[in-house]
């Protein structure tokens, strides 16, 4: 195997390098009673899906702020009691996608949300007021203000509201809700489990939004990381804010998140991924306390891998 980042024997022990701020879980304590002062004003929109198993719906809600949030919601036909759950997140840039690959959960008996990120390539709304996307920048959305002000709090918020809002749901056992996701989803799937630790089981997929101080002094800050860069060359190019800076980053690093997580994890991680490096990726997975087990691929990177949906398929459809 290429070795691209550390010796796996030095992965299995790393812990991160990005600053935490001091105040953290303070932080992270006031943000979530903001979110739960927030009236959602759930609104259901029933969804013409030609099948025969599930009730579909596009489900908005207000998070906080007062943006509307978007999730595609299906619900299995046929429930003689309260079921299982799964929520979804997707990767950096795309949306919730099509309906029908979700089918697989609902015929297994599961309720599924798949929400839409704030300003991205699907149907929830940013702050700015306009639906659809305004990506250019999201990690550094809000650096050097208020970290209140940070756009991936608010993201990460919305995941656990859009969790609490299924668990209510009369459809669902509360007890058994569990979580998925992708590159920026798998972050998120952290973040949510962190900040909903009623979130029984968690399936990351080589999480972004960890450590980024490491993907710096990798000289990895490329692809969806660039925009590190270009804060650097645009607000700071002689780095007398270095550390100011990654310290802030350090309120949305989700290996800071991790501790909180009280679901069962199984995590995948390609140790060949050049996107988010393989110590990124277990600096978050290495501080998670819960039972939790990393499965690897040792010649993939940020890519498809192969056999991992069914492990998910299997994993979360034993809620």
């Amino acid at each position: 195997m290429p070795l691209i980042d550390m010796p796996l024997a030095e992965l299995e022990i790393y812990t991160g390098r990005n600053p935490r701020p001091e105040d953290f879980d303070s932080f992270w304590d006031s943000a979530l009673a903001e979110m739960r002062s927030v009236d959602p004003n759930i609104e259901l929109t029933p969804f013409d899906l030609k099948q025969p198993i599930a009730d579909c719906f596009e489900l908005r809600f207000t998070g906080v702020g007062g943006a509307r949030i978007y999730a595609k919601l299906l619900v299995p036909k046929k429930l003689d009691k309260p079921g299982p759950a799964i929520l979804g997140f997707h990767g950096y840039s795309a949306s919730s996608g099509d309906w029908s690959d979700k089918l697989q959960f609902v015929a297994n008996g599961a309720v599924v949300a798949f929400m839409d990120c704030r300003g991205q390539g699907g149907k929830s709304e940013d702050v700015g007021g306009v639906m659809g996307t305004t990506l250019n920048g999201h990690i550094i959305r809000g650096l050097g203000g208020k970290p209140e002000k940070m756009l991936y709090r608010q993201i990460y918020l919305d995941c656990a509201q859009l969790a609490g809002i299924v668990m209510h749901m009369p459809e669902v056992d509360p007890t058994r809700v569990g979580a998925m996701g992708g590159s920026q989803g798998g972050g998120l799937t952290i973040a949510c489990s962190a900040l909903e630790p009623r979130v029984r089981r968690a399936a990351p997929v080589f999480p972004f939004l960890s450590d980024f101080l490491r993907v710096w002094e990798m000289d990895l800050a490329e692809n969806a990381y660039r925009e590190l860069r270009n804060y650097f060359r645009n607000h700071d190019p002689r780095h007398e804010h270095k550390n100011e800076i990654f310290t802030q980053l350090g309120y949305i690093d989700i290996q800071n998140l991790a501790p909180r997580i009280e679901a069962e994890v199984m995590m995948a991680i390609g140790l060949m991924d050049s996107i988010c490096p393989p110590s990124t990726q277990f600096a978050a997975f290495n501080k998670i306390r819960s039972k939790k087990r990393a499965v690897l691929f040792p010649d993939f990177g940020h890519e498809g891998l192969p056999g991992f949906n069914d492990m998910t398929f299997e994993f979360l459809g034993d809620l």
